[in-house]
């Protein structure tokens, strides 16, 4: 059984966000939120299709495809910066956590794409709203969880939080599969909500101070499945590292 998503109106979700930490927003809301159409945004779904294999997964898998980049947001500018790795600590990604982890960047053509400024700086004003005005520190990831061996593992880490101040997951698509399930709980009380992401462009925010989040492994329903997300964290005081 697949849970829909409690989306909430355009009006609501900053409410929502700040008054239990996490809100999921409809593909239509966030082209009103984010100023986008839907051709912009669908323009960007083909930069999933050339997505270099994970090389750091510990559990020995094969598959998860990524690019990864970084941007400072600074009012009404956009900044990328030098190309960087990906850094968790221990603390936070217990499975990956503790090296610096060296992805490809996101394709140039990408970034250049007229939507994404406008989601990373609508994310930005989120982040603002939610802790206050700031520049912000950015990381985006790419990611396509595929089923060629059968299962895949969108957080191989399990349950966890990024150690960011805020998190947007955007579904990009999803094909073939079955599972896959968005889990959200209370990282100080026992309650949390599960729900299936299923059309492109739906957007689940997180206060990473206040929650912690999963998505379930998934399995083929067709021949060749995999599901595409675009992962973006948000931190006020720097990019995390060493």
């Amino acid at each position: 059984m697949m849970f829909e998503p409690p989306f909430v109106a355009a009006d609501q979700f900053d409410v929502q966000l700040r008054g239990l930490g996490h809100t999921v927003i409809a593909p239509e809301t966030v082209q009103q939120v984010f100023g986008c159409t839907a051709a912009e945004l669908d323009a960007l779904a083909p930069f999933w299709n050339d997505l270099p294999p994970d090389g750091y997964l510990r559990d020995g898998g094969r598959y998860r495809f990524r690019r990864h980049s970084c941007f400072v947001a600074d009012a009404a500018s956009l900044t990328l910066m030098p190309h960087r790795a990906h850094w968790q600590p221990l603390d936070y990604n217990a499975l990956h956590g503790g090296i610096e982890r060296w992805f490809e960047p996101m394709d140039a053509a990408a970034v250049a794409q007229p939507a994404w400024t406008q989601l990373m700086l609508g994310l930005a004003g989120m982040a603002s709203k939610l802790k206050g005005a700031r520049p912000w520190f950015i990381e985006a990831h790419q990611f396509r969880i595929d089923t060629t061996d059968g299962i895949g593992r969108p957080t191989p880490e399990g349950a966890h939080r990024d150690g960011v101040d805020l998190v947007a997951v955007f579904m990009v698509a999803r094909q073939g599969i079955k599972g896959g399930e968005s889990r959200v709980f209370e990282a100080q009380g026992p309650n949390g909500q599960r729900f299936t992401m299923s059309r492109p462009w739906t957007l689940l925010l997180l206060d990473d101070e206040r929650v912690i989040h999963e998505t379930t492994p998934i399995q083929p329903a067709a021949e060749h499945g995999y599901r595409d997300t675009l992962v973006v964290t948000l931190r006020a005081e720097g990019f995390q590292g060493p």
